[in-house]
């Protein structure tokens, strides 16, 4: 099962993840942004408060996404083109 063990937040309204398999992808949250709970996260200070949690992602009001749709639904990034390094908790 994929985790997520790092997350860091873009201007651009993405996610740049690291996946327990080593793998680092970006998830292109603007699809969502107009979508029920997730209209909260169109404020980019409050989208920019991500943090990981039980092996995903999470906002302080508990919008989160699953592991399997942040891997399947991002596209896989050169952890040297990432938009610096992502926040994990070790």
């Amino acid at each position: 099962m994929k985790k997520v063990t790092a997350v860091k937040a873009n201007q651009d309204f993405s996610l740049d993840l690291k996946f327990n398999d080593g793998t680092v992808r970006r998830f292109d949250l603007k699809p969502y942004l107009d979508l029920g709970v997730f209209t909260e996260l169109k404020d980019l200070g409050y989208f920019n408060q991500v943090k990981l949690a039980f092996g995903t992602v999470q906002w302080p009001n508990e919008q989160d996404f699953g592991p399997d749709p942040l891997y399947l639904e991002s596209t896989r990034i050169d952890e040297s083109n990432s938009t610096g390094s992502a926040q994990g908790n070790a």
